[in-house]
């Protein structure tokens, strides 16, 4: 478990499954992904992401926020399913049901997530993605002091050559940058 001064970053429990499932199906959410996911599909994917930090420690942690929600969605570390030219490598990555966007969450979660990767991990580098119309997102990757080299960008290999969404931007992070925040 990690913890910033409004977050608790946990372990998942059965009963995250409901609002994750909730947060999922919801097209703004889901806006930058190729589509909404049904319930046997968050589920199998909560599967997968509790198993991870099971086996591993670490992940996509389930985000509390303690005395508003048990469970506001997922902020952490996670290994891409996929090859492209900077993979192996880990991501960190965040998805928060609407109700807790612009609260600060997400950056404040994934500076927990950083530090844990470079200090307990000893990660050399820390990589994060999204499609270019992504703002929000790179709002956050640049706020953690992120940087991106528009020569990484890459087209996703797991969807199809004329998927709108295929397109992808790579941000990274280096130990030394770490806490460098704009």
């Amino acid at each position: 478990m990690l913890s910033t001064e409004r977050l608790l970053l946990r372990p998942w429990r059965a009963d995250d499954r409901e609002p994750f499932a909730s947060l999922n199906a919801d097209p703004r959410v889901m806006e930058f992904f190729p589509s909404v996911l049904s319930r046997f599909e968050s589920d199998a994917l909560a599967e997968r992401i509790a198993a991870h930090i099971e086996t591993h420690g670490w992940g996509l942690w389930a985000v509390e926020v303690p005395g508003a929600t048990s469970f506001a969605g997922y902020v952490g570390l996670a290994e891409p399913g996929f090859t492209a030219p900077f993979t192996p490598c880990v991501e960190i990555g965040w998805r928060l049901a609407r109700e807790h966007w612009g609260r600060g969450y997400a950056i404040e979660g994934a500076r927990a997530a950083l530090a844990f990767g470079f200090a307990a991990l000893k990660l050399k580098e820390i990589v994060s993605f999204t499609v270019p119309a992504n703002v929000r997102s790179r709002r956050v990757m640049e706020g953690l002091g992120m940087m991106r080299d528009p020569a990484d960008d890459f087209d996703h290999p797991g969807l199809p050559v004329e998927h709108s969404l295929r397109r992808h931007v790579l941000y990274r992070i280096h130990p030394q940058r770490e806490g460098k925040v704009r």
